[in-house]
């Protein structure tokens, strides 16, 4: 419903009461502020009672308003920009305790993360990483990050890992020219999302290769082209974009491929603790509290 939302509403319009034309009209003119208010404030907003905001959603064929809350949180993710964040901001996370207010938020997304997600997909993407020829790994600005965390221990895995540089769209293709049917591209975008990255994924797909998406929900723009599809909750409208969830699924997903080959990367670890420790790339707390 989450594309046509606009239009449904408008097209309902004629049938509404009173009070849900106000409510109407208001979402459709302001559903970037609407997205992010609880039912009491969108009421007070409009002038209505909360109770008629409620009945609204209903008429619209939603279980309750929160529903039609995510509904247009998913509509407008990728179109805010983060000056509207910021102003959003201030309203959903208010002026109390900040810190304990963006880690419940965080928390909340993990566990919405954690009920969401597909064994099955994730299964799949467990079982296609392990039988890749090649995996390369694609994020593009702050999904780099995420992109950067999974090659950095995918390398400790696996024998052949690229990770996907992009200085522009032209790098990207020719980092991605030698792909073939037996790889895999794990892709990772999420609101607002990578133009690059949405190319990139649709051109790995026409040459055959699977591909893995790591988004935030069936109407992000690589979903399209992805063979297998993991969400993770990224929904915090704050001009900074919130990666605990899909770090989290992440980690999921390194310590799945782990322990499937563990007698490989138990070696692996064996002779990096050996290199490591004779290059001393880790500082040592001999406990004596000396600089």
């Amino acid at each position: 419903m989450n594309k046509d939302l606009i239009g449904l509403i408008s097209g309902m319009m004629p049938r509404f009461s009173k009070g849900q034309k106000q409510i109407a009209r208001y979402i459709v003119e302001h559903y970037d502020k609407a997205a992010f208010m609880t039912a009491a404030k969108l009421g007070q907003a409009v002038g209505v009672s909360e109770s008629t905001v409620v009945r609204f959603a209903a008429e619209l064929g939603f279980e309750g308003y929160p529903q039609l809350q995510r509904s247009l949180q998913e509509l407008i993710r990728n179109r805010l920009t983060n000056v509207q964040r910021m102003e959003i901001t201030g309203e959903q996370i208010g002026d109390g305790d900040l810190l304990e207010r963006v880690l419940t938020m965080d928390i909340d997304k993990i566990r919405r993360t954690l009920e969401e997600t597909s064994r099955s997909e994730f299964s799949s993407a467990v079982d296609a990483l392990l039988n890749a020829r090649t995996i390369y790994v694609l994020g593009i600005r702050s999904a780099a990050s995420l992109a950067s965390f999974i090659a950095f221990y995918f390398n400790h895995v696996f024998d052949n890992v690229k990770l996907i540089t992009a200085a522009s769209t032209s790098d990207v293709f020719e980092q991605l020219l030698k792909i073939r049917e037996d790889d895999v591209l794990i892709g990772i975008s999420f609101p607002r999302y990578s133009q690059r990255t949405v190319t990139a994924m649709k051109f790995v797909k026409e040459r055959g290769a699977k591909v893995i998406a790591l988004t935030d929900s069936s109407i992000s723009p690589i979903a399209e082209y992805a063979d297998v599809r993991l969400y993770a909750r990224s929904d915090m409208a704050s001009f900074v974009d919130s990666l605990v969830a899909p770090l989290s699924l992440i980690n999921a997903l390194i310590v799945a491929v782990g322990i499937k080959k563990r007698n490989e990367v138990s070696l692996a670890y064996a002779e990096l603790e050996r290199i490591w420790d004779k290059y001393g790339v880790y500082a040592k707390n001999d406990g004596s509290g000396s600089a």
